[in-house]
């Protein structure tokens, strides 16, 4: 199998002691050479000033294509393109265009900015119509928590690559049949344009596993049984490393070339899985200097 294309996500940290341990994150993994990093969009404790600056500090010192988060929460169609128009005089090539998470306050329902893009659609038709961006939009291999069909959920997402999107990076999901069962629904559709799959290295199994019932991805009983005799055994980085690089293999023998990794701003099981599947690190004279 050829090695694969990868691809990292951050989030912008909120204190001190997060900045250090993102920055050191990103030290040890620029080596293996990403395709391109991406940056989450701030939203409530983490306001979007934090991905601003982030953004704008990375594409000042570091040597990495660097996608902007953005979202259709908390801010109008205006101010959007305004920062798209800021961030690209920095140097910004890529995006990634999501509708965004419903606010806590709004009692789960999501609520777009009155005066800004009502839908993730929109949003990509405006930023295709700028000019010069990657855009990469959001898919959902077991489905959207809030779409009412599979079909409804392809449907939108041929909707967003026909309002401009050019790939699409996944929601994490446990098993890789999950995601070729989705690619191969996708290609019936009629979709033809990359779909990246998402890799969520298992950092902390009982956080992992309650965050993936929130989103609706589906948790298997195996998976709950090895990591409950790992965790029991002092095993489970071992466990958690042995079943990324599984999952990833597994998807490169089906054709795989490009596998996007949600950091979650910690190195070491994002690490440990690259060096598996055969990547190499690269020293960077930036990391050291």
């Amino acid at each position: 199998m050829s090695t694969p294309e990868i691809s990292f996500e951050f989030f912008p940290p909120a204190s001190l002691k997060d900045s250090f341990r993102l920055w050191n994150t990103i030290n040890a993994l620029e080596g293996f050479q990403p395709k391109f990093i991406s940056i989450t969009y701030g939203t409530g404790n983490k306001p979007r000033a934090l991905t601003q600056d982030l953004v704008e500090t990375l594409l000042e010192h570091k040597d990495l294509t660097v996608a902007a988060h953005l979202t259709c929460v908390d801010m109008s169609a205006e101010s959007t393109l305004n920062l798209v128009r800021s961030l690209a005089a920095k140097g910004l090539k890529d995006i990634v265009a999501l509708r965004g998470d419903p606010a806590p306050d709004h009692g789960g329902a999501f609520r777009p900015h009155p005066l800004g893009y009502q839908t993730s659609c929109e949003m990509i038709a405006a930023l295709k119509n700028l000019g010069g961006f990657k855009i990469r939009a959001a898919a959902y291999p077991q489905g959207h928590p809030e779409s009412r069909s599979q079909a409804a959920d392809l449907d939108w997402l041929k909707r967003k690559f026909e309002a401009g999107a050019d790939e699409a990076i996944t929601q994490f999901f446990f098993e890789a049949d999950d995601f070729l069962r989705f690619r191969d629904a996708c290609v019936k559709s009629g979709i033809d344009a990359p779909i990246i799959p998402g890799i969520l290295p298992i950092e902390n199994w009982i956080k992992t596993r309650n965050f993936a019932k929130k989103c609706g991805v589906s948790v298997p009983l195996w998976l709950e049984e090895a990591f409950e005799r790992a965790t029991r055994d002092g095993r489970h980085d071992l466990l958690s490393t042995a079943i990324g690089t599984e999952l990833c293999d597994t998807l490169r023998s089906e054709g795989v070339d490009t596998l996007h990794f949600y950091t979650l701003n910690r190195p070491e099981l994002t690490r440990d899985i690259c060096l598996a599947l055969g990547l190499t690190a690269k020293p960077s004279l930036k990391a050291v200097a």
